[in-house]
């Protein structure tokens, strides 16, 4: 087989009837059409109006419906199917699902489209099917297409060919800004955050008044988003100078919150506005997980009382509780607080893909502007002229009305004689009719021949032609145009500015602070508890300090294990023979009522590993771990504390061989005692500090034949106890008495050797207590 080349493969093979090419060319040139379909058509929106083809699609064929915001509503499916049929040859569903989202004033900051019925909620709920619901245009919407009849903009063949739409709305104000967009096509995306309308015209009039305007002097006009949800902007000022300079940043957006005071020194905070696009019912769901796991023990519960109004009620564990303090928190673990990413990937005069700066867009809007003042400009002296031609004919034949009449009654081809016919022989030029001035004429109704009639249209002629000498000079001066633009952007700005219903501004700036690790003391009421484990891992905490050999109930085959005294704000520290650490919340855990909860759900202990210890989490101090193996070291209580259900690995043990003990460390030698009555004791700076790891060898273990043949490990670690060696080491004995045994000097040796064996007394089962 021989390589070949794309020389080597023709392009066409004889006869044109297929073609053959290589596959990597192929789909290299298949892929690029449908990525710049994909940009061009679909994901991106056009600096110039903010639309996506979908969209402009669909405005467009609600205003041919005349759809107008004064006007009645039609079925949402109807208009579906016209743009599906008309203009946009894609599935209903997706553009009704297009239409349905420009309704929504929790998704739009300024809606396009009227509806009216089931359009969906601000809990995530989808809209009614396109049956059930109606819409119209809103009147904002009707200014993005004012001057479409006046050739304002250019158009193109739609989809087959039989009728045209609009390649880009004239757009009386900054859609694009306005409203934001969002999209993501091959290689690139793109999310725009609304803006408040009083404050994008505000910068639009400074960039004519000052071209050369900085993007700080813009940036102080906007100074951020202004999302249909509200909340509370806490993105620094400096962060949002320079999202807005390079096109690409993020903003913290918070919810809005107050306290309600409830009488009696109780209370309850309540959320009145939720940040953008965050569903109601997720971040209740997202609330009540919290409490479930009780990441956020100072939240006793969450209540959903929202009507039309956002009402989300949240009632904390402890009147002491600060509101502040919880309320950082939530925004830690919850939708609360959510980071909005910007990234304006517009389309620049719908061709070229760029991320521009607010400057850059606001640019290329007033240049759109400007380029559809002129074309309407041009399109209204084009029909003036027209009517004047129109008029002057029609004042030619009032002044010449008898000769008309009689051309008319006489005449065979009286359009042909009016035109040849010299109406001012006075004048050496003459004065002659056109072919539209003579039909003109002719189509005139009798009851125009009146003289009232003959004086309107002097004085018509005259206006049209002193408005003509404006847009004349309105096309030749730069001046006149940027202040036409100005007066209009203001009439869009008193129509729907900050002083029109729902133009305020709705997301207010505010400071995050820093919200720092907050200690469990300061959430939760600090109260005594008596915390029970039994052997098949069951845990429950009784009120108060019980006493520890009170008897307490189990489960059938169950009996008890650990049992200790704690507090509420304690950390409970669970070490697992797998070798990981998991912590419990003191007030997390089950009440004293029944046999209490299985450990397994609220840790995430592997069925194959069973609890080694459980202790309490105190700051500073060091505990020995070591596995079975006899492999160990010295790790601080702070290293021990984990911040998930996964637990935080700190020994690391192999397969077959698990975690065996964690010791307190309180004096300066070790001793460590094997399965196989070996003991041993060496100096505790012979152990390392670690945070993580196998260890080194405290003592060695023969080997021995076992029952297969094969070699196995004679003993293991069976115990271990630190010890101060001037206070020699002790131990309990049966019946409850200890025994000191002063002189530790014969099972002094090194660390990793064998021992000797036991101190006379040493307990049967190899046990230190």
């Amino acid at each position: 087989m021989t390589d070949t080349t794309d020389d080597d493969i023709p392009a066409e093979a004889p006869g044109g009837a297929t073609s053959s090419e290589p596959l990597s060319r192929a789909i290299s040139e298949r892929y690029l059409t449908y990525a710049l379909s994909t940009i061009m058509h679909r994901a991106l929106p056009d600096a110039r109006d903010g639309l996506k083809p979908v969209h402009r699609r669909i405005l467009y064929a609600m205003r041919e419906l005349r759809l107008t915001a004064t006007g009645g509503f039609r079925k949402s499916a109807k208009i579906a199917g016209d743009v599906m049929g008309n203009y946009h040859p894609h599935g209903d569903a997706a553009i009704y699902d297009a239409m349905a989202r420009l309704a929504q004033d929790f998704n739009v900051r300024y809606p396009l489209v009227d509806g009216q019925g089931n359009f969906g909620n601000i809990d995530g709920d989808n809209p009614a099917a396109s049956r059930y619901t109606e819409a119209r245009l809103t009147a904002i919407a009707e200014t993005l297409m004012e001057g479409l009849a006046e050739n304002a903009v250019d158009f193109r063949p739609n989809y087959d060919g039989t009728l045209e739409e609009p390649i880009v709305m004239p757009a009386a104000f900054p859609n694009l800004l306005a409203n934001g967009s969002s999209g993501i096509a091959v290689g690139m995306a793109t999310n725009i955050p609304p803006h408040n309308l009083h404050e994008l015209i505000d910068a639009c009039q400074l960039m004519i008044q000052k071209p050369e305007a900085s993007d700080e002097d813009i940036v102080d006009l906007v100074p951020g988003p202004d999302f249909p949800t509200g909340g509370v902007l806490v993105e620094p000022a400096g962060n949002v100078m320079e999202a807005y300079r390079t096109g690409r940043g993020s903003f913290r957006l918070r919810a809005r919150w107050h306290v309600e005071d409830l009488g009696r020194g109780t209370w309850q905070i309540v959320v009145t506005e939720i940040p953008y696009q965050v569903q109601k019912s997720r971040l209740i769901e997202r609330l009540a997980e919290v409490i479930q796991t009780r990441k956020v023990p100072a939240l006793a519960d969450v209540r959903d009382e929202s009507a039309e109004d956002v009402r989300i009620v949240l009632e904390p564990r402890a009147r002491t509780v600060d509101p502040e303090m919880l309320m950082g928190m939530l925004f830690r673990n919850s939708d609360l607080e959510i980071r909005f990413s910007l990234n304006m990937n517009v389309l620049i005069d719908g061709k070229v893909p760029r991320v521009c700066s607010l400057r850059e867009v606001l640019r290329a809007f007033l240049d759109h502007r400007r380029d559809v003042l002129q074309r309407r400009s041009q399109h209204r002296v084009e029909k003036i002229d027209a009517r004047l031609e129109v008029l002057e004919g029609y004042i030619i034949a009032f002044l010449n009305l008898d000769r008309v009449i009689q051309i008319i009654r006489t005449e065979d081809e009286a359009k042909a004689v009016m035109m040849a016919e010299n109406w001012a022989p006075s004048d050496p030029v003459g004065v002659y009719l056109t072919d539209v001035q003579a039909e003109a004429i002719l189509n005139m109704r009798l009851r125009s021949l009146r003289r009232l009639e003959e004086m309107e249209l002097k004085r018509e002629h005259e206006a049209l032609t002193k408005e003509r000498a404006g847009l004349i000079d309105l096309l030749a001066s730069d001046r006149l145009q940027w202040k036409t633009i100005s007066s209009e952007l203001k009439a869009v700005q008193k129509n729907f500015g900050r002083d029109a219903p729902g133009g305020a501004r709705r997301t207010s700036f505010g400071e995050a602070g820093v919200v720092e690790e907050v200690p469990i003391e300061a959430m939760i009421e600090r109260e005594p508890i008596t915390v029970i484990c039994s052997k098949m891992g069951w845990i429950r905490a009784l009120k108060g300090h019980q006493p520890l050999e009170a008897e307490a109930k189990f489960k059938d085959g169950d009996e008890g294990r650990f049992v200790f005294h704690a507090e509420t704000t304690d950390r409970i520290l669970i070490f697992g023979s797998n070798g990981r650490f998991y912590t419990l919340i003191g007030a997390n855990l089950p009440g004293g009522r029944g046999m209490g909860e299985p450990l397994r759900l609220m840790v995430d202990l592997p069925n194959e590993a069973d609890v080694v210890d459980m202790l309490i989490f105190r700051p500073g101090e060091k505990f020995l771990v070591a596995s079975t193996e006899g492999d160990g070291f010295v790790v601080s209580a702070d290293e021990m504390v984990a911040q998930t259900r996964a637990g935080k690995q700190v020994l690391n043990v192999a397969e077959g061989v698990k975690a065996k003990l964690c010791r307190k460390v309180t004096g300066d030698h070790l001793a460590v005692v094997s399965q196989n009555r070996k003991f041993l004791a060496f100096p505790l700076t012979e152990v390392p500090e670690m945070a993580r790891g196998k260890g080194v060898r405290l003592q060695k273990y023969g080997m021995a034949r076992g029952r297969q043949g094969g070699l196995e490990l004679d003993g293991g670690l069976a115990d271990a106890a630190t010890f101060t060696l001037a206070e020699g080491l002790s131990w309990k004995q049966g019946g409850g008495s200890t025994r000191t045994e002063k002189d530790m000097s014969p099972w002094i040796g090194r660390r990793g050797t064998i021992g000797k064996a036991p101190p006379h007394g040493f307990p049967r089962e190899n046990r230190f207590t």
